[in-house]
């Protein structure tokens, strides 16, 4: 494969996994407020962190379908209980990215500001966590070739 191919087919495999990344968001950020918000008292209004739970595995669970059938619709096809269950693993490795960068941010820099949390955690984490998850799930959850 020629180095312009080459970049094209990673150029459409990045805006893919951005998609299937940014419908997981949405179902996660969705969830989380319908569990916890929605409604005088939500369903789940006393229990946010069971909800954050609940509604990260399904965003992260979305993700997973959109990259396994649509952004890497063309490699192998591993076991699914090993893919989803490495999936999941690397995605709480970037989780710890996000939470590295906000508690620096809190911790070491002494910001505390809702902006300075955001900044910290949903841009800089997220950005890092999202390109650590780009760069293994290629590479170990989706490889060219069957794991041997």
């Amino acid at each position: 494969m020629a180095v312009g191919e080459r970049g094209r087919a990673l150029g459409r495999e990045a805006s893919g996994f951005m998609a299937a990344g940014t419908f997981g968001v949405a179902v996660d950020i969705g969830a989380y407020n319908a569990l916890v918000h929605l409604g005088e008292d939500g369903l789940m209004d006393d229990q946010p962190l069971l909800a954050k739970t609940i509604s990260l595995v399904a965003g992260t669970s979305v993700a997973y379908v959109g990259n396994r059938f649509w952004t890497y619709r063309d490699r192998p096809r591993g076991r699914v209980a090993r893919e989803y269950s490495l999936y999941m693993a690397l995605s709480t490795v970037a989780l710890v990215i996000s939470l590295v960068c906000l508690a620096f941010s809190r911790y070491v820099l002494d910001l505390r500001s809702p902006l300075a949390d955001n900044v910290s955690a949903n841009v800089i984490g997220l950005a890092l966590g999202s390109l650590f998850r780009f760069l293994t799930y290629r590479r170990y959850v989706f490889p060219e070739q069957p794991a041997t």
